[in-house]
């Protein structure tokens, strides 16, 4: 089973809202992945405002999805 060391850094390119209204960041590779703010379990503060998001721009997260080979998101 892959772990978070196996992830592929990519970079966010944007973010949506998901139907439970929770963040999801739009990676360069065309996959989605859920940043949620749920402490104290995940610190993720920045979320939580347009101008935290904005910062967060171009940085990268680790994509499960890449590893596994998976087809890109689509909203």
């Amino acid at each position: 089973m892959p772990t978070h060391k196996d992830a592929i850094p990519q970079a966010i390119c944007g973010y949506h809202l998901d139907e439970k209204h929770d963040w999801v960041a739009e990676l360069a590779c065309g996959h989605f992945q859920h940043v949620r703010h749920q402490p104290p379990f995940i610190q993720r503060p920045w979320v939580m405002t347009e101008a935290g998001r904005t910062s967060m721009l171009g940085f990268s997260l680790g994509c499960i999805k890449c590893f596994r080979g998976e087809p890109k998101d689509s909203l």
